[in-house]
């Protein structure tokens, strides 16, 4: 299992998105899943560096375990506990303007990735997506 720790920044988007290509292009993976992957990482990072910590600094840890033809990558902060899967998936069929706000991005990643799981645990959430190859 590899593992990144970095600053809750958005101006560390790149330094993930970066760190993840490359461990997917070390085991072989198309550039189609690395673009959708990296997609679904870039919602989940924005989000936590956005609302985890409110006004003070934190950190965010990126776990990738690959096993045989699958990947976990794993998110980790100790921001403000928070279940994204709790929110109802958005109606994509109505109009933008009839739809609540928010959640359209969990969902999408839901749609990239074949199973997102959340767990609250030791005072961190942690955010597991995988992907089967």
């Amino acid at each position: 299992m590899d593992r990144l720790s970095v600053d809750a920044k958005i101006e560390n988007l790149y330094q993930i998105t970066d760190y993840v290509e490359e461990k997917l292009e070390t085991i072989g993976v198309s550039q189609e899943h690395i673009t959708s992957i990296c997609i679904a990482i870039e919602e989940v990072y924005v989000n936590i560096a956005s609302y985890a910590y409110k006004d003070e600094a934190g950190k965010v840890d990126l776990e990738i375990d690959t096993e045989d033809s699958s990947i976990k990558i794993r998110f980790i902060d100790g921001g403000t506990p928070y279940n994204p899967l709790e929110k109802d998936d958005p109606d994509i069929n109505l109009p933008a303007d009839e739809r609540e706000q928010g959640g359209l991005g969990i969902f999408m990643i839901k749609q990239i990735m074949d199973t997102v799981e959340y767990e609250y645990k030791d005072s961190q959430n942690i955010l597991t997506l995988t992907k089967h190859f």
